[in-house]
């Protein structure tokens, strides 16, 4: 069957899949916001809910790329016309991923001290990373779980089911926050900053549910494990693994960037958690129309349509920057009152001002590298993708952040060495794809 490549098609798939992608950083995000107005030691939480969910988003992006590896197998497989024989294979693929997380998670849960202070947390903002982290980790496999079933949505063409997941998990979330964090009068006590730790754990087993039953009624996957392995398993787990080390390397660039801002104090730190929270936010909504070149462009492949393929790469590129051209406007509208969502701390709030601009000049080049991260996923290009991050943050990221520490740059020097890091990455994506996709298109 064709796939259609126009603008209806693909905003079908891509404003379901923003809407989902919103919900993960907006599980933070809402964290962020209510932990911030704490009035028993705010700064002090807020630095903890930093620290923590950038430690957290680490360990979910680096387990969490057989969502992508799953799409992109079973899109491969729809487009071409062959999609019965790999029924068996997300039941294997997601019973290994759970048990890799259940081994990460008690691997971690009895250093758990060890680990935040090496990210330079001490005192009375360390007592509360252990006391937070103690409470979110057990949502770990559970959100590996979800990603793995929307990755077999996605695959099969349907960003609807993840969509309604997602909204539900996000509201669910905001609710639970309010009740345990501030408490109600008479009937919660305030629970503060673990209060956010049950609200995301709660939201997150909620999800997990939905996710099977949809998977179970809406489709016709069985999560029933069968021998023997199926034979796709070996290249799923080919793409993981390269998959994993990109997100290592990928999150070396924002552990990194927590660690170094961590060492400069307090306010800075805070100033950071709300920074990388809202750039967070805007990377899922350009990420949209990388969910929409993942689902398209595989399928695109699979059936050997490159014209259509090609003509896919340059929408979404310009649907992409559209979306972030949008995203700008709103960020210098708002600048200030969207620092005063986070934070009641007028030190903090300096500090997020001073870069903030910054990280909103960066936005449209940001929509081109994760517009074309979402197209190569969907093509199963998993060991470029590997190496441009690699590439991106050691000799992009890395030497421009120890830079500007050297020079002094303080904060800014951390957010300029983002701006290098996504330059890179977009880039050698747009000089690969042109290179591999032109030839096959002139040979048509």
């Amino acid at each position: 069957m064709e796939t259609s490549i126009n603008f209806k098609s693909i905003n079908k798939l891509a404003i379901p899949a923003t809407i989902a992608g919103i919900a993960e950083p907006l599980l933070s995000i809402t964290d962020t916001a209510i932990v911030g107005n704490i009035s028993v030691d705010g700064l002090e939480s807020l630095a903890a809910a930093g620290i923590v969910g950038s430690f957290l988003s680490m360990l979910i992006w680096i387990l969490g790329q057989t969502r992508s590896a799953i799409s992109a197998i079973i899109s491969q497989y729809l487009g071409a016309g062959r999609l019965a024989e790999v029924k068996s294979l997300p039941a294997q693929a997601i019973f290994l991923n759970i048990a890799l997380s259940i081994l990460v998670l008690l691997s971690t849960v009895f250093v758990v001290e060890e680990i935040f202070q090496l990210l330079n947390a001490s005192g009375k903002i360390l007592a509360y990373c252990v006391s937070y982290y103690s409470i979110r980790v057990w949502g770990f496999p559970l959100t590996l779980f979800v990603f793995a079933v929307m990755g077999i949505f996605r695959g099969l063409q349907n960003t609807f089911w993840p969509m309604m997941i997602a909204l539900v998990g996000a509201v669910l979330n905001v609710l639970l926050d309010f009740m345990l964090v501030y408490g109600i009068e008479g009937f919660v006590e305030p629970m503060y900053l673990e209060g956010a730790a049950w609200a995301s754990l709660i939201a997150q087993g909620i999800m997990a549910v939905m996710a099977f039953v949809l998977l179970v009624t809406k489709t016709d996957i069985s999560l029933r494990l069968r021998r023997p392995w199926h034979p796709e398993l070996k290249r799923l787990i080919g793409m993981s693994l390269n998959l994993f080390v990109r997100a290592l390397a990928l999150n070396t660039a924002l552990i990194l960037a927590v660690r170094e801002a961590t060492a400069l104090g307090d306010r800075f730190i805070g100033a950071h958690t709300i920074a990388i929270n809202i750039w967070l936010l805007a990377a899922f909504f350009i990420d949209g129309y990388g969910a929409a070149g993942n689902i398209m462009g595989g399928r695109l492949l699979g059936a050997k349509d490159y014209t259509g393929l090609w003509s896919l790469a340059k929408k979404i590129m310009v649907y992409g920057i559209g979306v972030s051209g949008i995203l700008v406007v709103l960020g210098f509208l708002f600048y200030y009152p969207i620092g005063r969502i986070f934070s009641n701390e007028t030190v903090v709030l300096n500090a997020f001002y001073s870069i903030f601009f910054i990280l909103i000049l960066g936005l449209p080049m940001n929509a081109i590298a994760f517009v074309f991260d979402g197209l190569f996923k969907g093509l199963g290009e998993m060991k470029y993708l590997r190496n441009t991050l690699l590439a991106a943050t050691f000799l992009g990221f890395v030497p421009t952040l120890f830079l500007g520490k050297y020079m002094g740059w303080s904060l800014m020097g951390i957010w300029i060495a983002f701006i290098v890091w996504m330059a890179v990455r977009g880039g050698a994506l747009i000089w690969k794809f042109r290179r591999k996709f032109r030839p096959l298109l002139q040979n048509m």
